[in-house]
């Protein structure tokens, strides 16, 4: 043997290193060849959050990128039982195709009960914020991306450290705020929570914007924000199929009776309840858009204010009762739905509301107008750019 060829231990210890080597180099980790997730997160309820996060998973997807979902905490639930489910990775597990279990997607259910037990001292937030690392290690699996949603609005989970602030840094994601706009004031929630994000927020994106706050939003605001370090990624018009739901959407959600049908496909955007005199009542409706009245069904006077005023598309009488024949006339002709329900008026607005607040993303061709949106008033590239 010359002193060049290796020794038989000197060989198989180089042999060793390479294979070591050739494993560490072809079996990196999901984690490691996944773009930096991104945490869509909003400042209040109903401003499209999840809507526009799974616009951009669904655009993501056809750029030819293998997406997951994951909402860490399920706050939009069908009832204040810990059982229950938020409907949102539920949709986003149909559109987006997935394989994923639910307990993975939404490893928090934040319902009343959790939240009781969270004050008594029965949850443990090292152990919740494990469980939701453990989800996410198993969602991003075999994906090049991660959408995270927030919960509500970013400050909740406060009470277990699990806030959208909280998530971003467990996850290591970069933060896309949604965040609605009407009057300039709006702006100081923005700055608040661009400073709790800190570096982790990546922009901005304004929806649900109306036609007369678009201008001065995108002329005056726009620059004052970039000018304080704070992206825009976009502005996005209010679009009504997105911001309310149809009569016929709300009758059927609420298993009310149409004893009117003419204009069940006018929207609703909005609620008034009817529990003044008659003057105050036509007064305060004359000034109301795209709204239900919702009062007694024994209300007479309080219907007949409703009917002439411009701005109610239906009418949804309580308490089971049926209003007159000459009421029922009167709203046929004028083209405006009546929808009678046997619950109590308390009741039957937190359901109306709890119906228009989910109105907004609830199925493909919502997701779709989104994608649509997106695409044409705001920055796509930009948000899903990992640099």
């Amino acid at each position: 043997m010359t002193d060049t060829e290796p020794t038989e231990s000197e060989m198989t210890d180089t042999e060793t290193n390479a294979a070591e080597a050739t494993n560490t180099q072809t079996t990196p980790t999901s984690s490691e060849t996944s773009a930096t997730p991104i945490l869509v997160s909003s400042l209040e309820e109903s401003t499209g959050k999840t809507a526009i996060t799974l616009a951009l998973a669904r655009i993501a997807q056809r750029e030819g990128d293998s997406v997951g979902y994951m909402k860490p905490k399920g706050t939009r639930l069908e009832s204040n039982v810990g059982k229950t489910l938020d409907e949102d990775p539920l949709l986003a597990r149909e559109l987006l195709d997935l394989e994923a279990e639910i307990h993975d997607l939404e490893p928090v259910v934040y319902s009343p009960t959790f939240v009781e037990q969270a004050i008594r001292g029965r949850e443990d937030p090292d152990e919740l914020r494990e469980r939701v690392l453990e989800a996410y290690e198993t969602l991003v699996e075999g994906h090049d991306r991660m959408f995270i949603e927030g919960g509500g609005e970013y400050e909740i989970g406060g009470i277990v450290s699990l806030t959208d602030v909280d998530i971003a840094d467990l996850l290591d994601a970069r933060v896309v705020l949604v965040a609605p706009h009407s009057i300039s004031s709006d702006i100081d929630a923005v700055l608040a929570a661009a400073e709790d994000f800190g570096d982790r927020l990546v922009g901005v994106v304004f929806n649900d914007v109306a036609d007369a706050a678009y201008d001065p939003l995108e002329t005056d605001v726009v620059p004052f924000l970039e000018g304080r370090g704070v992206p825009v990624f976009g502005v996005v018009p209010s679009e009504r199929t997105l911001s309310g739901v149809t009569v016929a959407d709300l009758a059927e959600e609420l298993g009310a009776s149409m004893l009117v049908d003419e204009g069940q496909d006018a929207y609703v955007e909005r609620f008034t309840v009817g529990a003044m005199g008659a003057d105050s009542a036509l007064r305060h409706f004359r000034r109301t858009k795209d709204a239900a009245v919702i009062t007694g069904g024994d209300r007479a006077e309080i219907h007949t204010a409703a009917l002439e005023a411009p701005g109610v598309r239906c009418l949804i009488l309580t308490g089971g009762h049926r209003p007159s024949g000459a009421i029922i006339g009167q709203a046929a002709e004028k083209g405006v739905p009546i929808l009678s329900v046997q619950t109590d008026t308390l009741t039957t607005v937190e359901r109306a509301e709890d119906v228009v607040r989910s109105g907004r993303a609830r199925d493909a061709e919502t997701i779709d107008r989104m994608e649509e949106l997106l695409t044409d008033h705001a920055a796509v590239d930009s948000i899903l750019d990992d640099n």
